[in-house]
């Protein structure tokens, strides 16, 4: 069957200025970086898509490694692209980003000039696109000059394989160091996606965030939800066939610990008349500096339920005192910097 957009869906979605740009990204944006593998029903993945495209997400983020195995979360996107979105390309904006393994050999991973160029060539192919819309430095490389890197950013945007150029897990320091060359190349650094979430705050304590605001760099938080810790899905235990069964990325004992402060958080979400997820996503999109929270979905309703967190993204000062109290207890900040 022919798929035909929602006619509304540009009235379900709030759009936000991407720091000092042109550019606009929906508040709620949609990350492939699981459920789009091998692992997933094509015929799921073609749900999920086009659940976020009628509720007004028209910003899907990929990477070279996303799967497994890695590549098929951009071969995937890019035959439902080629099958429901073809006509949409100009609607939509598609981001992919390089930074971790991805092939054998010195040149499959970090940030060289060779690896960089090599790997957006080889996702645009994966996509059958003729560029992506944003191209991410996936992490930064303690060991290649960060000149070379951004070089490498400022000829992939010239060249014509993206439109705009970002970093991901940057901390402070070297997302000033980044910028600033980018400026001088003539290529800005326009956006910045780092993890966020109530129980991982690093962004606010590194200085991130003032330093986003301050340089005109947008922002979009991944694992917003903490990779699902902050939905109802663990509220009574840990349910078979949930990612921490799953020895992908979220360990049952990093739920079990965060499970005190979830609770308490979920006490706060249901007088708002919020689900705890769209009051995750609400609280990271709070005015405070966040472009676009990054979620993930294993379900069409899973998207459904977190584009409803932006009916109500006001706290009262209360609310957000009780919130800082639960996520400031002992060892609730579940991941470091990615940065270090």
């Amino acid at each position: 069957m022919t798929y035909t957009p929602a006619k509304d869906r540009y009235d379900r979605m709030i759009y936000r200025r991407c720091g000092k740009t042109g550019l606009m990204l929906p508040a709620i944006s949609l990350g492939l970086w699981h459920n789009f593998g091998h692992d997933t029903a094509h015929q799921v993945k073609q749900a999920i898509l086009r659940a976020a495209l009628d509720n007004g997400i028209t910003h899907f983020d990929l990477a070279n490694n996303y799967g497994p195995p890695p590549g098929s979360a951009e071969e995937a996107f890019g035959q439902i692209m080629q099958a429901d979105f073809r006509g949409l390309r100009d609607e939509l904006i598609i981001s992919s980003k390089a930074g971790y393994r991805m092939w054998d050999g010195p040149y499959g991973e970090w940030g060289s000039r060779k690896y960089l160029i090599a790997s957006c060539d080889q996702s645009l192919r994966r996509m059958g696109l003729d560029y992506v819309d944003i191209f991410y430095s996936h992490r930064f490389d303690p060991d290649t000059p960060l000149e070379e890197t951004m070089m490498a950013l400022d000829q992939i945007v010239r060249s014509g394989r993206a439109l705009y150029a970002g970093i991901s897990s940057y901390n402070t320091e070297q997302t000033r160091a980044a910028a600033a060359i980018l400026k001088d190349l003539g290529t800005p650094c326009v956006i910045h996606q780092p993890s966020y979430n109530i129980l991982n705050r690093w962004v606010e304590t590194d200085g991130l965030k003032d330093a986003l605001r301050e340089l005109g760099i947008g922002s979009i938080a991944f694992v917003p939800l903490a990779q699902g810790i902050l939905t109802g899905k663990y509220l009574n235990g840990i349910p078979a066939g949930s990612r921490a069964t799953q020895d992908k990325s979220l360990h049952p004992a990093v739920v079990e610990k965060a499970m005190t402060a979830v609770r308490k958080l979920d006490e706060v979400a249901r007088p708002r008349g919020q689900s705890l997820a769209q009051m995750a996503l609400a609280w990271v999109l709070r005015e405070g500096g966040i472009t676009s929270a990054l979620i993930g979905a294993s379900r069409p309703e899973q998207v459904v339920e977190c584009c409803g967190a932006i009916a109500n993204l006001e706290f009262t000062a209360e609310e957000l005192a009780r919130i800082d109290a639960i996520s400031g207890e002992k060892e609730i900040n579940l991941w470091a910097k990615s940065a270090d």
